[in-house]
């Protein structure tokens, strides 16, 4: 099966923006179309988007929600889309954003009859807290964002914590954890080429390096990060802070840094979109400190642990499923002093036997991680054929069959329309002189 295999993927995020949903969809595509079959990714159009990929990537109207949602949102009723992606003949559907994505691959579903595949990989009781006031219009939001997952054939989660998160959202179905792997080979980036960065960064060698990776935004746990460092730089430590990505509180988070008296001990160096460059930042790290307890799955800790470095991470949080405190990396209380205590009392000789841990121990590979994806989707596309899909009917189906049939007919209004004119300048043709 997986050679003839065509799957169409669909997010709502898709570089130039990069983050960790994006990051997963580059690599299921680009996994899928080099060794088990054919891949296309539909994704909202963004004005310097450079799509050099071995796939297609379909790029769709849209409109500019950055400064709402972090993305542009895009219009999932757009005939012109649709037929596309229905040309290119595709197998399976696998939306990664409940929202534009899956309203689109519904629609897609009703045309194509083909199964729809959605993974939950954000915490959205978050988002929509953040993009709604008032807990009824909360309560609304999270309903409607339930039916749409609701709607799919299946649900996978990238963590067990991510799949008790959708319950908490009122999702009473069945779902499938499958976790998300690492595009980093195994081990750290070339010691030389590492050196060169610490040069570069003038940070003087034997001093210890903590590294947080990710979007630039306080409910990544960025605060308990600044606040535990000012305490060890107030008790007279000295480090160095290397703080990797972007986001629209950027300027607040430097701020906070320059008010709490650590500005000459960070770095902020800006979204790094060179894979090859992010390496050699975690391989520079001594400890990668990501107190976040609103990742689901936490793929930059698999990343720091690609390279050999342990993480400090907030205990039953989803990005600490899988460590074991002390070992292959450090849990803490969701506060700055709890971090504080534990960057205190670590040695960098502890700091590297645990990243040694945590490279043979935690790390998955991307192309493991989708070699077992593509396996379930047999499973799916099976069960679908066979009418034991796990989708939950109701009425808003028959919205997306009437858009689907909307589609369709404008489709077909346009290719008559285009073979009239082509009818029209041969006829005209032939009555010139």
């Amino acid at each position: 099966m997986a050679g003839d295999l065509h799957v169409c993927l669909l997010n709502d995020s898709f570089p130039p923006l990069i983050d960790g949903v994006a990051n997963t969809v580059v690599n299921y595509a680009t996994i899928i179309q080099r060794d088990l079959g054919k891949s296309m990714v539909a994704t909202p159009y963004y004005p310097d988007a450079e799509d050099r990929y071995d796939f297609p990537v379909l790029r769709y109207r849209s409109v500019d929600t950055t400064k709402l949602v972090g993305y542009r949102a895009g219009y999932p009723f757009s005939a012109k889309t649709l037929t596309a992606i229905g040309e290119f003949r595709p197998d399976l559907l696998h939306s990664h954003c409940p929202v534009i994505s899956n309203m689109m691959a519904r629609t897609l579903r009703e045309k194509l009859d083909v199964p729809l595949v959605f993974t939950y990989h954000t915490k959205f009781d978050i988002e929509i807290a953040h993009a709604f006031d008032g807990k009824l219009i909360q309560a609304a939001a999270a309903r409607a964002l339930v039916d749409n997952i609701a709607a799919s054939d299946e649900v996978w989660v990238v963590s067990r914590g991510a799949g008790e998160n959708l319950r908490g959202l009122g999702y009473q179905g069945e779902y499938v954890v499958m976790e998300n792997g690492v595009d980093f080979p195994r081990g750290p980036a070339e010691a030389k080429q590492v050196e060169t960065l610490r040069g570069e960064l003038a940070i003087p060698v034997g001093l210890p390096v903590y590294l947080f990776v990710g979007r630039m935004m306080w409910y990544k746990g960025i605060r308990i990060v600044l606040e535990a460092l000012a305490m060890r730089r107030r008790a007279g430590a000295d480090f160095r802070m290397l703080f990797v990505g972007d986001g629209t509180e950027r300027e607040e988070i430097e701020r906070e840094a320059q008010e709490l008296g650590i500005a000459q001990q960070c770095v902020f160096t800006g979204a790094i979109r060179d894979r090859e460059a992010l390496r050699r930042y975690f391989s520079l790290a001594d400890l990668f400190l990501f107190p976040s307890t609103y990742d689901t799955n936490g793929i930059v800790v698999r990343e720091a642990a690609a390279c050999g470095t342990a993480s400090a991470l907030v205990s039953g949080s989803c990005a600490a499923e899988g460590i074991s405190d002390g070992r292959n990396g450090f849990l803490i209380e969701e506060n700055a002093r709890s971090l504080c205590r534990l960057l205190e009392g670590l040695s960098r000789e502890q700091m590297a036997e645990a990243g040694e841990h945590a490279l043979t121990e935690i790390y998955v590979s991307w192309e493991e991680s989708v070699r077992r994806a593509v396996e379930r989707y047999g499973v799916v596309m099976e069960n679908y054929k066979r009418g034991l899909s796990d989708r939950h009917f109701d009425w808003t189906d028959e919205i997306f069959g009437l858009m689907s049939d909307l589609c369709r007919g404008v489709a077909k209004a346009r290719e008559m329309r285009h073979s009239y004119w082509k009818l029209w300048d041969k006829f005209r043709s032939r009555r010139e002189p």
